[in-house]
């Protein structure tokens, strides 16, 4: 007979493969986003790479709890220089993308 007990382990398996896969998809929307806000700017897109900086629980605009992910990143305005930049994701959409310095948002 099957039991909760030898189902949970499964489920929570299931979840982390979830979080894992759901993680790497958004990671790679903010590479992109952060790529395309420097790129469009002509700044340089340091280290070629984001960095998780924070994940909370947030509402969509449809009012689902979703993950609200923050990636941060470093880019360059004059070349010998690192300025601080992130992406927020809500969900896996692009919430806003901020670069230290540059007055306007990119969404």
């Amino acid at each position: 007979m099957i039991t909760l007990w030898d189902i949970l382990p499964l489920l929570a398996l299931g979840g982390i493969a979830w979080y894992w896969m759901d993680s790497l998809k958004t990671r790679e929307t903010a590479l992109t986003s952060a790529r395309s806000a420097c790129s469009l700017r002509g700044f340089q897109f340091l280290d070629e790479t984001v960095a998780t900086e924070r994940t909370r629980f947030a509402r969509n605009a449809n009012g689902q709890m979703v993950l609200r992910r923050v990636y941060r990143f470093e880019f360059s305005d004059t070349g010998d220089n690192r300025r601080p930049g992130s992406v927020v994701m809500l969900g896996r959409y692009v919430e806003m993308v901020q670069m230290a310095g540059v007055l306007e948002a990119v969404k």
